[in-house]
Parts: C-alpha cells; sequence; structure tokens
C-alpha cells in the first residue's frame, strides 16, 4: 500500500507540473493573439483599399484585353494547391483542420483531373503530405513568427512561376480564417487567375458579391493596362500577406484555447489524484493499527 501511495504522489507531482508548463503556455498565447488579432486588423484597411482599387482598374480595361497572364484563364487541366499550416504543434485541431480541407480538395481534383501539384508553408504540412505520392514543388518553413510581405511575395512568385510556364492552370488557397477568438474557419480561394472581385466566379462557380458603386474616379497614368498588369502581383502578395497573418493569428488562438482546456484537465486530474492518494493513505494508517492492536491482542 505504502509503495501504491508514493506512486500516486509521483503522478501528482508530474500532472501539477505539467499543469504548470500548459498555464504558462496559455499564458503566453494570450500575449501573443492578441498582437496578432491587432496585426490582422491593421492590415485589413489596406487590404480592403487595394481590393477596391484593383476591382476599380479592372474595371476599366475588358476581360479580353487582359495582357497580364496572372489574369488569363484557361482550361483547367493542372493544379496546384498552396496549403498554409503551421511549423509547431500543441494547437489543437488548428493544423487538423485545415489539413482535412486540403485532402478534400486534393482528392476531388486529382478525381477530376489526375495531376495535383503542392505548395506547402508550414511544417506540419510538410510532414503530412509527406508520402511519395504527393508532388509537392514547394516547401516554406520555419516563417517568422511576424509574416512579413516578403514571405507573402515568395509564395506569389513560386505560384505564379508555375502558372505562367503553363505547368498548372489554376492555384488555390487553403488557410485559416481568423474571425473571432473562438471562430476558426478553414477557406480555399482562387489565388490565380486572379480574380477580380465582383466580376469573376468564386471557387464554386457561383457569381460574387456585386461590388458597390464606384466611390472615386481614378486617373490612371500611363493608362489602365500599364496599371493593371503592375498591380496584380502586388494584389496577389496581399491576399497571401492576408492569409499568412489570419493563419497565425488562428495558430495562436487554437493554442491558447488547447492550453487553457489542458490545464484544466490537469487540474481535474490532480484533484482525482489526490482523492485517490488521500483514501491510500488513510487505508495504509488503518492497516498499521489494525495490526498494531492485532499484535497488542496477542501477547
Amino acid at each position: 500500500m505504502a509503495g501504491n501511495a508514493r506512486e500516486i504522489r509521483a503522478r501528482i507531482k508530474s500532472v501539477r507540473n505539467t499543469e504548470k508548463i500548459t498555464r504558462a503556455m496559455q499564458m503566453v498565447a494570450a500575449a501573443k493573439v492578441r498582437r496578432a488579432r491587432e496585426r490582422v486588423e491593421a492590415a485589413q484597411p489596406y487590404a480592403d483599399a487595394m481590393t477596391e482599387v484593383f476591382r476599380e482598374v479592372a474595371s476599366q480595361v475588358p476581360p479580353s484585353e487582359y495582357r497580364s497572364p496572372l489574369l488569363q484563364k484557361r482550361r483547367v487541366r493542372r493544379v496546384a494547391l498552396v496549403v498554409i499550416t503551421s511549423d509547431r504543434g500543441l494547437c489543437g485541431g488548428y493544423n487538423a483542420n485545415v489539413l482535412r480541407l486540403a485532402l478534400n480538395r486534393y482528392r476531388y481534383w486529382m478525381d477530376e483531373l489526375d495531376d495535383v501539384k503542392l505548395l506547402l508553408v508550414g511544417t506540419k504540412g510538410v510532414q503530412f503530405f509527406k508520402d511519395p505520392e504527393y508532388e509537392v514543388v514547394a516547401k516554406f518553413q520555419q516563417l517568422p513568427q511576424i509574416p512579413t510581405f516578403a514571405d507573402a511575395q515568395s509564395i506569389v512568385s513560386a505560384a505564379a512561376n508555375l502558372f505562367e510556364k503553363g505547368e498548372v492552370d489554376l492555384v488555390e488557397l487553403i488557410h485559416t480564417r481568423f474571425r473571432s477568438m473562438v471562430s476558426l474557419v478553414p477557406t480555399d480561394t482562387i489565388l490565380l487567375p486572379a480574380i477580380v472581385p465582383g466580376r469573376d466566379a468564386d471557387l464554386h462557380g457561383a457569381e460574387g458579391a456585386r461590388p458597390s458603386a464606384p466611390q472615386a474616379q481614378y486617373v490612371l497614368e500611363p493608362g489602365p493596362q500599364e496599371v493593371l498588369d503592375a498591380l496584380v502581383p502586388k494584389y496577389l502578395g496581399t491576399v497571401v500577406y492576408q492569409a499568412l497573418l489570419e493563419s497565425a493569428a488562428s495558430e495562436l488562438a487554437a493554442k491558447m484555447t488547447a492550453m487553457s482546456a489542458a490545464s484544466k484537465n490537469a487540474k481535474e486530474l490532480a484533484g482525482e489524484l489526490t482523492l485517490i492518494y488521500n483514501k491510500a493513505r488513510q487505508a495504509s494508517i488503518t492497516q498499521e493499527i489494525l495490526e498494531v492492536v492485532g499484535g497488542a491482542a496477542a501477547l
């Protein structure tokens, strides 16, 4: 019985140490997610303005006159998926949810085309798609915790290179949209060819939301075509940058929630083990008293 009590006491100590670690990780994630959310909110006005400018400039150029190869639509024979995950774990179902969506999209396109390439952002995605059956053409790992626009441009450059060379005809971006601390939504959108908001169809063929009436008249120099050609890469970089920011915030929010649940479970387990330990200790003391009484009676 004494040996059993010692084992339980050791388990209680281990669980309480684990609780301290998860509590500390929860506090760190809470501090970081607050800053990450602020970055998402700070970048949103720029992303909205870039979308508005892109839409207005594109509206001045008929689709038949697009010159940028990144705007050219063609028959879809080959597809690439850009999948954004995290480099680390301990963040609940964050990676599992986005990878489940990525796998569903991969299987859908494989059934349709049998030619799907992957551009993976994050170590978890690289580990998930490590089987040779997956054609991974680019990996982006160990990006900084605070994503930069240069990181987004690197991803866009790799995807655009495939698209311009004709190696793929469609590029989908799969990431987690940060709506709130408790609403993290895996999302897939078309990255290439660049979609003109309000004019082109969305990912599933439905008509996109109609833009509001123009709020300003733009005077474009040297001309709409030239401005549009220069604007497309910046617009795509903004889309991916916003996705990186929202994915980083989603990862931290998921980690904070997971560590909070782990701390709660550890506390409850420690309480249950303490109750078991007290019962075992009482039983041990009772047994010792009975042995003493029995010995005294024998004398």
